[in-house]
């Protein structure tokens, strides 16, 4: 499971996985979080069970989302990434950039500068000593829409990063209750929608909060970051520093793409325990 175009890859047979050692990474950009499991040789089959289960910040591990570290098809590494709730995404740009890291401090990847697979395509990666920066394809605007929060209707403009956005100015973020998930035109995003509120706080910068579709609020989306920056140049280009709950990052626009640079911290590593795992792994026939 989890290749781009959709197939189960090498996947081993589930009785093959009891008592095997399953190892995680957990990392953060800006502090959305994330549990890698490496899996180079495709032998993991983890079903939106077993995702939703290690993402619980109370009875798992905890994190926004998890990211399998696969091999591609065609050769290079593939991010295998699901949201906590166990369902798919195109792309994740914090995501990308703590699956760069992990490769190169791991040793599985020697290079600094090299590509990564996504759903949404390919990602060129570049792995300095504090910040990863990520080639993030084209954020192309789109219609105007509306959020609605806590029975306040937002404004807002479309935004494709790969993945579906919708980006609202609003006065004060901070002033946002994000307890429950805004309300959309699900005939505009009838897949869903990450929607970010921002405020300007100079023409080149801006405080930025976000909800992701199958995350709920977290404290940075990197592809939400770039679709802010997107649409306040409103089809313009230049870099505009956007200051998120988990930390500072840039995204700049160009007239060919988009990139985006933040850190990708490491926090910790072991074992997920296969006696507690494979009971959440999908019953092969």
């Amino acid at each position: 499971m989890g290749w781009p175009d959709g197939s189960s890859g090498r996947a081993a047979p589930l009785t093959s996985l009891v008592g095997m050692s399953v190892r995680f990474v957990k990392g953060h950009g800006t502090e959305n979080d994330f549990v890698l499991v490496p899996d180079p040789h495709d032998e993991l089959d983890i079903g939106p069970d077993a995702v939703r289960a290690i993402c619980d910040r109370r009875a798992g591990i905890g994190g926004d989302g998890l990211i399998r570290v696969a091999t591609a098809p065609s050769g290079g590494w593939f991010m295998d990434y699901r949201n906590s709730d166990g369902s798919l995404a195109e792309m994740c740009g914090n995501g990308v950039r703590v699956f760069a890291r992990y490769l190169v401090d791991s040793g599985l990847e020697s290079r600094r500068e090299f590509v990564v697979h996504t759903r949404a395509g390919e990602r060129a990666v570049t792995v300095a000593d504090d910040l990863v920066t990520v080639e993030m394809g084209r954020a192309a605007l789109g219609v105007r829409s509306t959020a609605t929060v806590t029975g306040t209707t937002l404004d807002g403009t479309a935004v494709d990063v790969g993945n579906p956005h919708l980006v609202c100015p609003v006065d004060d973020v901070d002033a946002l209750d994000l307890s429950t998930a805004p309300g959309f035109d699900a005939a505009v995003f009838p897949h869903g929608v990450n929607v970010e509120f921002v405020t300007r706080t100079a023409p080149d910068a801006v405080r930025f909060r976000v909800f992701e579709r199958g995350s709920g609020e977290t404290r940075s989306c990197g592809t939400g970051i770039v679709a802010a920056a997107a649409a306040t140049l409103d089809g313009g280009t230049g870099t505009v520093t956007v200051d998120t709950p988990g930390g500072r990052t840039w995204a700049t626009i160009t007239d060919t793409g988009a990139t985006l640079c933040g850190p990708a911290v490491l926090v910790a590593s072991g074992e997920i325990d296969d006696r507690w795992l494979a009971p959440l792994l999908p019953t092969r026939v």
